[in-house]
């Protein structure tokens, strides 16, 4: 918040902690910031497992990654797979 002093190690070790547990866009949020450090086959790992979740947000930025070269096609194609069997497992007739 403001004016309070950002301790980004403590923030990294909670976002850590919500990834672990499964939240998705805990590790999503991890994946950018591991990015943003340069740090890009950590963040290319942490956004294939938030789009294995079903994350859409983590597939448009692999697809970022992909683009820049930090992810390979197969590793990509890959992703999108599992991030579609994870939408279609959502699925339901009670819910459409």
């Amino acid at each position: 918040g403001k004016g309070v002093e950002q301790d980004m190690k403590k923030a990294f070790y909670h976002w850590e902690e919500a990834a672990i547990g499964g939240h998705h866009i805990a590790r999503f949020s991890l994946g950018l910031m591991e990015g943003n450090l340069g740090r890009h086959e950590r963040q290319v790992k942490h956004l294939i497992i938030a789009a294995n979740q079903g994350w859409g947000a983590a597939v448009e930025q692999l697809k970022m990654c992909y683009e820049e070269g930090h992810v390979s096609k197969n590793e990509f194609a890959a992703a999108l797979r599992a991030y579609q069997r994870a939408i279609d497992a959502t699925k339901s007739p009670q819910r459409e």
